[in-house]
């Protein structure tokens, strides 16, 4: 049996017809929840359909209620219902917002205060939790269903949801005011390149340089800020690899989603709860190179791993891919440069900048734009060096005009007139682009 007695508990003195505020509903629904977990099979719970636990449970909240001396609507009580199995079988609060497909983020600062980001807008939300010790749970909830832990002595952590959303939480004493928690959903169906070029991403013409330059296995480094859509860009380029071919890819959180039949995923591992046991990208970078792959794909290079990542770009594993978080395209190569001096080589600066240099072909900086707006606002190639400098051209530009008063911007993507090194490269391929793609100018569409 689903549920292990009957319904007996103390009642509420206190009556209300409805739930006239967010905090009453919330802590209804706590209160009711904890009542259900005393008399819960929870060993059935799993085991059974939800429908079927959806009936069952909507009979013992209507007792639970009567206790409470709660009069609600039929409405109202489905709603209870439905926060009630939220809170046994999922996130509680946060599962409305997860099953919305228009939201891009979830911000959580505090028990008080949700936000979320749509279309690359902020909002805030009128989901709360009911205190800290609430909040807390649904972290716990998180964090350990992927074999990670959060407290006092480990308070910051990066954990993953069943559908591979990417959760990041910090508490307390970090988190000065409460826990902060920041959610990356997961798309249920990639963006691919023709959904950029209708959201005005990129122009035609540059997607299919961009799949030229897959498609010749040219190593590509993705630029860009926070949330400026580097994974999503990432994601829609590796549509264009072989599928004959083998793809490693390493992340810190597991978020990529490459169509290839034959990928090969590693994730890194933070350490126990004795110090042990960790596991970084620099080792699974060069755990990589072991595996066979024709290319290596790295989530996001943030220290020592560079080094590995321009070893491998330069040993053979031609088409990898990478992102780096920066500015510009020169911003780009010296963090790659900061990042290499991490890894505590004795190498000079200017044999640094050699291995750049050689490894690195082509350059894609994204931006996040004021209107919310993510574009592709620069495809520069890397052509060698001038002496101590790396030297780079940029093919294609996005030109930005004004802001208009809708609150979009406008501009439009435009040629530099430089032909790029690679076209000797497409052509011998067999590859064709577009009639008059680098006439100086030349406008993009």
């Amino acid at each position: 049996m689903l549920f292990k007695g009957n319904v007996t508990g103390e009642t509420s003195e206190t009556g209300a017809r409805g739930l006239p505020v967010i905090e009453d509903a919330t802590a209804l629904r706590l209160r009711i929840h904890e009542r259900l977990l005393d008399i819960l099979n929870l060993g059935l719970l799993d085991k059974t359909p939800r429908d079927a636990l959806r009936v069952e449970i909507r009979g013992v909240v209507s007792q639970l209620l009567l206790q409470e001396k709660r009069l609600l609507t039929l409405g109202q009580i489905d709603q209870l219902v439905d926060d009630v199995i939220d809170e046994l079988l999922g996130l509680g609060p946060l599962e409305p917002l997860l099953k919305d497909e228009t939201i891009n983020d979830i911000l959580i600062n505090t028990h008080k205060m949700v936000y979320v980001e749509r279309r690359g807008r902020l909002e805030l939300t009128d989901i709360r939790f009911q205190d800290t010790r609430h909040l807390l749970r649904i972290i716990n909830k998180i964090v350990s269903a992927v074999g990670r832990r959060v407290d006092e002595s480990q308070p910051m952590v990066d954990a993953r949801l069943a559908d591979g959303s990417r959760v990041n939480a910090i508490i307390p004493p970090l988190a000065v005011d409460g826990p902060l928690v920041s959610i990356r959903k997961f798309a249920t169906t990639p963006i691919h390149m023709a959904k950029l070029i209708e959201y005005r991403s990129i122009s035609e013409e540059m997607s299919k340089l961009l799949q030229a330059i897959v498609k010749c296995r040219r190593n590509v480094l993705i630029s860009g800020g926070t949330g400026s859509g580097k994974t999503t860009l990432l994601n829609a380029m590796s549509a264009f690899i072989d599928h004959r071919e083998r793809v490693v890819t390493i992340e810190d959180s597991a978020e990529l989603q490459l169509q290839q039949p034959h990928v090969c995923r590693l994730e890194t591992r933070p350490s126990n709860i004795e110090g042990r046991g960790e596991v970084v990208q620099r080792d699974l970078v060069r755990n990589a190179l072991r595996m066979r792959p024709d290319r290596i794909i790295v989530g996001e290079v943030r220290a020592g791993e560079a080094f590995d990542m321009l070893q491998s770009m330069n040993t053979g594993h031609d088409g990898s891919m990478t992102t780096v978080h920066a500015n510009t395209p020169r911003d780009a190569l010296a963090r790659i440069e900061q990042m290499i001096g991490m890894a505590g080589l004795d190498i000079s600066p200017r044999s640094i900048r050699q291995q750049i240099a050689s490894a690195i072909n082509v350059i894609v900086q994204v931006e996040r734009m004021e209107d919310g707006g993510r574009r592709i606002v620069s495809i520069s190639e890397i052509v060698g060096m001038e002496q101590d400098v790396i030297s780079i051209q940029e093919i294609f530009r996005f030109r930005r005009r004004q802001l208009g008063g809708d609150g979009i911007i406008h501009g439009e993507f435009e040629t530099t007139g430089i032909r790029p090194k690679v076209m000797d490269m497409i052509t011998a391929r067999g590859i064709e682009l577009p009639p008059m793609t680098f006439a100086p100018g030349r406008k993009s569409v």
